[in-house]
């Protein structure tokens, strides 16, 4: 299905990263080419116009590219204007370019890699870890973010691992300091933020890569953020004062758009996303009792039906309790007047989650205790208790466990736990909260025998939708991938989720015929995918799923019926074996639509100065075919008011008697009116004198003299500089009545570039008898 789409501001041209393709694309052309043209100004441009270049690249080969476009005399780059997209670097000044490592499908095309099955890291992540980030690159590599736990201040405490590689990321040193003053990340024993014992971390709903986390600082407690794209920190706002009971507080949570945390006072903070400020009548009121676990909160938080609740413990000092918050009413929660009982006397808690119905409805939460008898206690949100789940309830003594991750598949709704200490080096224990039982299909402790020797010591999970694997991380370090269905490690599954906007595309102002084409796997073996288990889904600009017909044997998926404006596809990969990936070979999720060449577009001021007549612009490129020019285009400037000639005439008559003094470079006298007696009372020749003179800031072309009464004064064209005179001289021999004669003239005149102008009038008079009476 053809569709129209309208063309954005600016372009953005998406192509995949660098790729060995198993699988076969469509045929292109063998020769690229640039079209050059300008949009915004008319023709001639105005001094001061702002001008959009647009560059239409059509790509002959997949490949490597790279365009360029020196911007050319009298213009200035606008700074920030140039854009580029994903896949591409840009690079303003003076050429602008744009690099892609790998166009594909002419440029219509967007790839992400395939996430290969994660296998324990090749090194650790150097440090106590807690939990790990997820979070994929422009090129769909799925990195491991993980910050130490209970490190102070100045310590180094955040790894960055790339799962696609199994090593650091790029960009080291690792591990990296936590700062309060945005920028990029420093290095060394230079940070100001101390990490919770117990980290739990909130997304920013409208940018993934922006992470918050609860932070310590020297003086206060309060919200911190990462960004994962940049890299580097982006802000610090405190909530509470560090003093007496006030040392530190649990992880992060978000409800109704605002983030809370609970103090180790017990005072429970807010801080709002919108605003990226703290709450108003915050510290509230404190929900739990103090927890003093060697300096820090030693329990964590949950969301459930809108209500916070937390878990709170103080290790051989005092029971553990539940304690909950209502956001609406900023005051603790009808039917909790106090903390409830979470276990005895001696047990302590990690964590409190959510509780489930059989449906996947929040109904409460929990929290599993760990002593010399385990204990699981759950409360519904009014208060009421509510039964233990079967999985976590059953733990060995002396067993920890932790915060879970949860996986939601329609109404099924499963909690992956943590666990580690008593009888094992690390485990996973899951819940089915719509069976109410054990997970199907999954030993009851899941242990991971051939991650470093099954000395994980689980501390928790993050799932990742492409691939639905699990990926853990513990107190040895380790980064580990489980299959979520089977408990396996390593999790043999892979997966890509790729966005395309044919709109994005281009910025020329016009509509664009596009047709969907084909999503495809590249880089792999057929035969080494499972396609039957495989899943492809895809939804359109508003979440909503679009029908597609699934993969087909070659590793494709016919995209040719949908008409979305814009299309998110992710596929999610069973492996039989991971051969394909390795050796250099990155498999990729391609998406690629049929439709006009892509453009990249920057915009340029024009000078305000007088003597910029014309701006022109040409690109230039290179690819897999070669190099290339494009077309050249030229505005001519047309002058502004400012910048306008100034052209005057002033006609004189020669006053004097002696005809040698009245021709070209005479002396004249030349005046305004001549006397009567110079010229007779009957007869005479009047001698004109006609000086055109340019007082503008430009030259002047095309210019003429006219004259009202004497053909003989007529003279041009002729071109005047800024400054410069030129002078006419002629003569009309007159039979003089008693009037006097009056002759005028002026000047016509073209402005480079500009429109036909006209001075004005100017006299001179020859007398008779007349002009004397008077």
């Amino acid at each position: 299905m053809r569709r129209r789409l309208p063309a954005m501001a600016l372009a953005t041209v998406l192509a995949g990263s660098a790729l060995t393709a198993a699988l076969p694309v469509a045929a292109q052309p063998s020769v690229s080419t640039l079209t050059k043209s300008v949009q915004g100004v008319a023709d001639p441009a105005a001094h001061g116009d702002v001008a959009t270049w647009v560059v239409s690249y059509s790509s002959g080969a997949n490949g490597a590219a790279t365009i360029t476009d020196t911007i050319g005399a009298g213009q200035t780059l606008v700074s920030g204007s140039l854009r580029v997209p994903p896949g591409w670097t840009g690079t303003e000044g003076n050429p602008v370019s744009a690099t892609n490592p790998n166009v594909r499908n002419g440029g219509t095309a967007l790839s992400s890699l395939l996430t290969p099955p994660v296998q324990a890291s090749a090194s650790s992540t150097g440090g106590d870890g807690f939990t790990p980030i997820l979070h994929r690159t422009p090129d769909g590599r799925l990195q491991a973010w993980n910050v130490y736990h209970h490190v102070a201040e100045a310590g180094p405490k955040l790894v960055c691992t790339d799962l696609t590689t199994s090593a650091l990321c790029a960009g080291g040193p690792w591990p990296k300091p936590l700062n309060t003053t945005p920028g990029p990340f420093g290095a060394g024993n230079t940070g100001d933020i101390a990490s919770p014992l117990e980290p739990q971390y909130v997304r920013d709903p409208a940018n993934a890569a922006r992470v918050y986390y609860s932070a310590t600082t020297a003086s206060s407690i309060g919200v911190a953020c990462l960004d994962l794209a940049a890299p580097g920190n982006c802000g610090y706002w405190p909530l509470m004062p560090r003093s007496g009971a006030t040392f530190e507080m649990a992880g992060l949570v978000e409800a109704g758009g605002n983030l809370y945390g609970v103090a180790t006072s017990g005072h429970v903070v807010c801080w709002a996303i919108a605003t990226r400020g703290a709450c108003a009548g915050q510290p509230y009121a404190p929900v739990v009792p103090p927890t003093n676990h060697g300096g820090y909160y030693l329990g964590a938080l949950a969301v459930a039906g809108g209500k916070l609740f937390a878990s709170s413990s103080q290790q051989g000092a005092r029971a553990p309790v539940l304690g909950c918050f209502d956001p609406a009413t900023a005051a603790a929660c009808a039917g909790w007047p106090a903390p409830k009982p979470l276990g005895p006397f001696g047990n302590f808690s990690y964590n409190a989650y959510t509780a489930y119905s059989t449906t996947g409805a929040e109904v409460g939460a929990c929290s599993s205790t760990t002593g010399g008898q385990n204990v699981t206690t759950c409360y519904a949100v009014d208060g009421s208790s509510l039964p233990a789940p079967s999985a976590p309830a059953g733990l060995e003594s002396n067993v920890i466990s932790f915060n879970p991750e949860v996986i939601r598949t329609g109404d099924r709704v499963r909690s992956y736990l943590g666990i580690w200490g008593g009888p094992y080096s690390g485990a996973a224990v899951c819940h089915d909260w719509s069976t109410g039982a054990s997970c199907a299909g999954l030993p009851a402790r899941i242990t991971h025998p051939t991650v470093n020797g099954g000395d994980t010591r689980d501390y928790g999970y993050a799932h990742d939708a492409p691939t639905g694997c699990l990926i853990g991380l513990g107190d040895a370090g380790v980064l580990f991938s489980m299959d979520p269905d089977t408990g396996a490690s390593p999790c043999v599954r892979s997966g890509a989720s790729v966005s395309l906007n044919p709109a994005q595309f281009y910025c020329d102002g016009k509509p664009h015929d596009v047709t969907y084409g084909k999503a495809r796997l590249t880089g792999v073996t057929p035969a080494n995918v499972n396609f039957g288990a495989s899943t492809v889904k895809a939804v359109d600009q508003g979440g909503n799923p679009v029908s597609t017909p699934g993969f087909a044997p070659d590793g494709t998926v016919d995209l040719t019926g949908v008409s979305a404006a814009s299309l998110t596809v992710t596929a999610s990969i069973v492996l039989n074996n991971a051969s394909d990936f390795g050796g250099g070979n990155q498999p990729a999720l391609v998406v690629e639509f049929t439709g006009d060449a892509p453009q990249i577009c920057f915009r340029t001021n024009i000078s305000a100065e007088c003597s910029v007549t014309s701006v022109a612009n040409t690109a230039g490129g290179t690819d897999a075919t070669g190099g290339f020019t494009s077309n050249t285009v030229t505005r001519q400037v047309a002058p502004g008011a400012s910048c306008l000639p100034n052209v005057v005439v002033n006609k004189e008559i020669c006053g004097s008697h002696t005809p040698a003094h009245c021709k070209a470079g005479g002396s004249g006298p030349w005046v305004k009116q001549a006397p009567v007696g110079v010229l007779g009372l009957l007869h005479a020749t009047a001698y004109w004198r006609i000086t055109v003179t340019n007082n503008g800031p430009i030259a002047v072309t095309d210019a003429y003299v006219l004259d009202d009464v004497e053909p003989s004064c007529h003279t041009g064209p002729f071109s005047l500089q800024p400054g410069e005179s030129k002078r006419v001289h002629c003569s009309t021999y007159a039979l003089l009545s008693l009037f006097p004669l009056i002759n005028e003239a002026k000047a016509k005149y073209t402005p480079v570039n500009g429109t036909r102008l006209y001075t004005a009038w100017s006299s001179a008079k020859a007398c008779s008898l007349l002009c004397a009476l008077n």
